[in-house]
């Protein structure tokens, strides 16, 4: 494209060196927007249906549309993605979501948004600093040295964070899980520990991250007895997958704490051990037990899955009635909560984009700088947290109070009486 330049050095549209740099910065933004679908995609390309055609592929680009950056208005054109897998949880269709460029963004995101999201996607501090420097609105400028100041900082919030005192602090609902980001941590095979919690008030939060190993009690132990020496409380109720050395770490520091299975985990184990053909009937089954319409119809559920499919596969029933009780415990809450505590999904979520990556980028930094980036993104996220539903029950369940199908049957005064 020819651009006609005056005397001075401007261009109609205003200084050639701003057309210049919003250049740039649309060229790096489509790159980066690119590289996060390939990922996308390229993570989920053993997703298929029942004809062995791919779930999730790409299907053009959207509408192009502006947003405003420090360097001016760029026009951007973002890949679309055709993803038809459904949610168990919900029954609607999963949707890809950009973490660089969300669908409602209209100017550039925050600096500790998009980061640590370049940084975990394995990307180096040079790799993105001509053009995002502009893009995501630093007066300074990303050099990299600016990058490794951020880095520094970040790491020591993490610290902070960490040590922190959680005394005043009660959470009623935890949610653990082990999150493989394939970052550089101790060991390969290292996970990233999380424990989210839900606060009387009904809203979430973060409450303890560490490395260690997923399976492993004592890693969980240690993270617990660090929280737990910190002032934590016992929770009501502890939501994970089965296979977590978290449930024994549990058990030895929150001995009081009731435990409930997460039904994803649990259905992917279950379908593990069925032939494809049998798997969308076995689906149907299991969802008819953690969908029923109270814990006496789950249990019929239960029943009618061991009756259909003890014959033919006896490990697949086992993984239920084994843990029958665990799987069942969120149906004596609140009704409006048990959406948020049949499943982890509130960390699923949470760590979704970054842990699409497929590939480990040589030099991709240290531990403690992956696990400040780790902490960063999870921190802007926790800004747009929604609350549990029915909010003002969560303190109901701290005090005693007992439900039965869902329904509050007794307040924590008549228990005292």
């Amino acid at each position: 494209m020819l651009t006609v330049v005056t005397e001075d050095g401007s261009t109609r549209g205003g200084s050639l060196i701003d057309e210049i740099v919003r250049e740039g910065a649309r060229r790096m933004l489509a790159a980066a927007l690119e590289a996060e679908v390939d990922a996308y995609i390229a993570e989920l390309a053993d997703e298929k249906d029942e004809r062995g055609r791919r779930l999730v592929v790409r299907n053009g680009h959207h509408q192009p549309r502006n947003v405003t950056t420090a360097a001016g208005t760029v026009e951007v054109q973002a890949p679309r993605v055709n993803d038809k897998r459904v949610d168990e949880e919900t029954g609607e269709r999963k949707r890809f979501s950009s973490a660089i460029l969300p669908p409602w963004a209209r100017k550039s995101p925050k600096i500790s948004e998009v980061l640590p999201l370049l940084y975990l996607h394995g990307l180096s501090s040079g790799d993105f600093v001509p053009a995002l420097e502009q893009f995501l609105g630093s007066s300074a400028g990303l050099s990299p040295a600016t990058v490794t100041r951020l880095t520094t900082q970040w790491q020591a919030d993490r610290k902070a964070f960490g040590e922190r005192d959680l005394s005043a602090t009660d959470y009623v609902y935890v949610w653990a899980d082990g999150i493989h980001l394939r970052i550089r941590l101790e060991e390969a095979k290292a996970a990233v520990l999380v424990v989210m919690g839900v606060r009387v008030d009904g809203t979430k939060e973060l409450i303890a991250m560490a490395d260690g190993y997923r399976e492993s009690a004592e890693s969980w132990a240690s993270l617990l007895r660090d929280a737990a020496r910190r002032g934590m409380r016992a929770p009501v109720l502890a939501v994970g997958d089965g296979a977590l050395g978290f449930w024994n770490a549990l058990h030895e520091v929150f001995p009081e704490t009731r435990h409930q299975r997460c039904w994803v985990h649990k259905t992917a184990n279950i379908l593990d051990c069925l032939p494809k053909s049998a798997q969308p009937a076995a689906k149907k089954a299991i969802q008819d037990i953690y969908n029923a319409e109270d814990k006496e119809h789950a249990a019929r559920a239960v029943k009618a899955f061991e009756k259909q499919y003890r014959a033919k596969f006896p490990k697949a029933v086992k993984k239920i009635t084994d843990d029958e009780a665990e799987l069942l415990a969120f149906y004596d809450f609140p009704a409006e909560h048990w959406i948020h505590l049949r499943t982890t999904n509130p960390i699923e979520s949470t760590f979704a984009t970054v842990r699409l990556r497929t590939k480990v980028t040589k030099g991709a930094g240290s531990r403690a700088a992956a696990l400040a980036m780790v902490f960063k993104l999870v921190e802007s996220a926790q800004a747009r947290w929604r609350a549990v539903n029915a909010p003002h029950l969560v303190a109901l369940v701290r005090a005693g109070a007992r439900f039965e199908r869902g329904e509050l049957l007794e307040r924590p005064e008549t228990l005292a009486a």
